[in-house]
């Protein structure tokens, strides 16, 4: 897990700095148990990220922190500290390990840590695929940083087909964990499902970074409205349409009946929805699709017909 660990790693570092006047990098390799390249490769990265780091030579030369630039926590009020904590238990929910856990000491060192219990918000980003979703993260990651294409055998509505893709980003997003990266068999840029690879593994090949790899996760470039519906539904499921597509997707009718109208990208999809609410949802337009909606209904009455009982 090498993106946690240089993470855990550069804000340990800072936090050292933040609370020693100076120090030298072999005195930093040390303490990380890294080397003294990947210690000035670190203090190089938090430069770029706006620390003043300043490097001394000489017999009293070391690495510290421009003067007058020290951070006090105690700027840090009890909210704010509760907002930090929170996002890094979010991030040991996928590492797999107690890495954050342990930053969080570093960062609380010398003062009261808020616990669990009084944390008003808790996030949990593994899912229910956690075990296999860190190494996944971990490995795509290492693929990121080292520009390495990465294959797997990837399942959608369309079938099984194996890609190779040259990973750019890790996205959390609609409540689920994604790759963002150029797909060699689609030659164009894609968004892949992590739960739907399966066996992840990095090919060593290297590749170019193309000039415009940055996601565009609009609406519609990821789900496009390829068909556009008109749904009547029963009273009762007006819960589940607040939840999954607003207040705004449907109109109440005198009878208390929903109209619902909307897009969905593919018809798969569209119909394993519908289905869903057994008797209570109708679809209504398109007229094509209603029909052949009828006509799985009338196949799930011959499976489940009383003569087709298998023993």
């Amino acid at each position: 897990m090498g993106f946690f660990m240089k993470i855990d790693r550069m804000i340990g570092i800072l936090s050292v700095l933040l609370q020693q006047d100076r120090v030298t990098a072999p005195q930093l390799a040390e303490k990380f148990e890294v080397s003294r390249r990947t210690i000035n490769r670190d203090i190089e990265d938090l430069c770029k990220a706006g620390i003043p780091v300043v490097t001394m030579q000489g017999m009293n030369g070391g690495i510290s922190i421009m003067e007058g630039y020290k951070i006090d926590r105690t700027l840090l009020t009890s909210s704010e500290m509760q907002a930090i904590l929170a996002g890094l238990r979010s991030l040991d929910s996928v590492s797999g390990t107690k890495r954050y856990e342990q930053l969080m000491e570093k960062l609380t060192a010398g003062t009261e840590r808020p616990s669990a219990e009084d944390q008003p918000v808790l996030i949990d980003l593994a899912s229910w695929y956690k075990d296999s979703l860190s190494t996944k993260i971990g490995l795509i990651h290492t693929a990121i940083e080292r520009c390495q294409v990465i294959s797997f055998r990837y399942f959608s509505s369309k079938g099984e087909t194996v890609r190779y893709v040259e990973p750019y980003h890790i996205l959390y997003q609609w409540s689920d964990w994604y790759v963002w990266g150029w797909c060699r068999e689609r030659m164009d840029f894609r968004l892949f499902k992590l739960n739907r690879m399966d066996g992840v593994a990095c090919t060593k090949e290297p590749f170019w970074k193309r000039l415009d790899s940055r996601p565009d996760l609009s609406a519609g470039r990821i789900f496009p409205a390829n068909f556009w519906v008109k749904v009547r539904f029963a009273p009762e499921c007006k819960w589940r349409l607040i939840e999954e597509y607003g207040k705004g997707s449907f109109s109440e009718t005198e009878d208390g009946t929903l109209l619902f109208s909307g897009g969905f990208t593919n018809k798969e999809n569209l119909i394993s929805w519908i289905l869903a609410f057994g008797d209570k949802a109708e679809l209504l337009e398109p007229v094509q699709l209603r029909e052949e909606l009828g006509r799985i209904g009338e196949a799930i009455r011959l499976t489940y017909g009383k003569d087709n009982r298998k023993n």
